[in-house]
C-alpha cells in the first residue's frame, strides 16, 4: 500500500465520480484553527454548546456556602474557542441535507466515540455536536496525525487539505452493510460489516446478496476507481438497492473483517469453509458472514469507551456529580 492509495480515498477524490450512487454530502475545507482546537489535548471544553448544561439550586444555604469557593479570583475559567464563520457554513450544510447529518473528515468518521454523544448516536444537528464527536475519537486523530501509517513507500508524507464531510442522515440498518475487496480490479471478497452479530436474513439470502453486490461492482466501479487494488463499503436497502458508502485503502489500515490480510493478498482459501456461495461460477468472490449466535463477539468499539461518571463529568451534563467532584478536590486541596 502506498501514500498515493491513502490520497485516492479520500472522500473528496472519489465522490465527484460516484456521486449519483451514494449518500447526498456536503464537503467544507476545515480551517487550520479549527484543526488545532481538534487536535488540542486540554480539556474537553464543546466549543458552539447552543444548550448549556442547567445548574441545579443547591438544597441548602450551607451548600451553597460550599460551592462559593470556585468563585475565587484565582480560578481560571475554561471556555471554548469559538468559530463563527464556520460555525454558520456548517449550519447551512446540515440545513441542506435535511437538519441532520453524519459527519466525517477525509478518510474516518468518529464510530469509536458514539458513547460520549448523548443519543449514543454519530446523528449530528450542530457544530457542538460534530466536535464532541471528534475530540472523543481515536480515529479521528489518526486521520490528523497518522494517515500514511502502514505505507510501504519512504517519501515524503504528502501535503493535506483537511476537510469536514457532512453526508445526509440515513437509518441504516447495520445487517445490511457489507465490505468489498477488490484487488486487479476484481471482486475477490465480501464480508459482513457488522460481524460481530448474527442475522438470520443474510444468512438465507447470501446467494441473492452476493449476486446484488457483483452486479453492482460490474456495473458503477469496475475500472472506475483510481486504483486496481481497494476495499469499497457498500449497503443493500429494503428494495434490494445497493448504495455505496465509502472507499478504502486495500491494507492493513482497512480492517479485513472476516477475513485476514494475508488471505486476500495471496488470495488462498479465500472460500474455504465460510462460503457457501457456488464455488463452480467463475469470478465468483468469496462471502462471509457470521453463521450462527455462537459466534457473535462483542463490538470492537467498547474498548474506547469511557465510565459514564467520567463522561458526565466531562460534558457537564450531571451538575450533581460535579459539584461532588470539586467539594472532593477542595478537601483534597485542604488536606494537602
Amino acid at each position: 500500500m502506498k501514500k498515493e492509495h491513502v490520497l485516492h480515498c479520500q472522500f473528496s477524490a472519489w465522490y465527484p465520480f460516484f456521486r449519483g450512487v451514494t449518500i447526498k454530502s456536503v464537503i467544507l475545507p476545515l480551517p487550520q484553527n479549527v484543526k488545532d482546537y481538534l487536535l488540542d489535548d486540554g480539556t474537553l471544553v464543546v466549543s458552539g454548546r447552543d444548550d448549556p448544561p442547567t445548574h441545579s439550586q443547591p438544597d441548602s444555604d450551607e451548600e451553597a456556602e460550599e460551592i462559593q469557593w470556585s468563585d475565587d479570583e484565582n480560578t481560571a475559567t475554561l471556555t471554548a474557542p469559538e468559530f463563527p464563520e464556520f460555525a454558520t457554513k456548517v449550519q447551512e450544510a446540515i440545513n441542506s441535507l435535511g437538519g441532520s447529518v453524519f459527519p466525517k473528515l477525509n478518510w474516518s468518521a468518529p464510530r469509536d466515540a458514539y458513547w460520549i454523544a448523548m443519543n449514543s448516536s454519530l446523528k449530528c444537528k450542530t457544530l457542538s455536536d460534530i466536535f464532541l464527536l471528534f475530540k472523543s475519537s481515536d480515529f479521528i486523530t489518526r486521520d490528523f496525525t497518522q494517515p500514511f501509517i502502514h505505507c510501504t513507500d519512504d517519501s515524503p508524507d504528502p501535503c493535506i487539505e483537511y476537510e469536514l464531510v457532512l453526508r445526509k442522515w440515513c437509518e441504516l440498518i447495520p445487517g445490511a452493510e457489507f465490505r468489498c475487496f477488490v484487488k486487479e480490479n476484481k471482486l475477490i471478497g465480501i464480508s459482513q460489516r457488522d460481524y460481530t452479530q448474527y442475522y438470520d436474513h443474510i444468512s438465507k439470502q447470501k446467494e441473492e446478496i452476493c449476486r446484488c453486490i457483483q452486479d453492482f461492482f460490474k456495473k458503477h466501479i469496475q475500472y472506475k476507481f483510481l486504483d486496481e487494488d481497494f476495499v469499497f463499503d457498500i449497503y443493500r436497502d429494503s428494495r434490494g438497492k445497493v448504495w455505496l458508502i465509502d472507499f478504502n485503502p486495500f491494507g492493513e489500515v482497512t480492517d479485513s473483517l472476516l477475513f485476514t490480510w494475508e488471505e486476500l493478498i495471496s488470495e488462498n482459501n479465500l472460500n474455504g469453509d465460510f462460503s457457501e456461495v457456488d464455488a463452480q461460477e467463475q469470478d465468483s468472490p468469496a462471502f462471509r458472514c457470521t453463521n450462527s449466535e455462537v459466534t457473535v463477539q462483542p463490538s470492537p468499539y467498547l474498548s474506547y469507551r469511557l465510565p459514564k461518571d467520567f463522561v458526565d463529568l466531562s460534558t457537564g451534563e450531571d451538575a450533581h456529580k460535579l459539584i461532588d467532584f470539586l467539594k472532593l478536590k477542595r478537601n483534597q486541596q485542604e488536606d494537602d
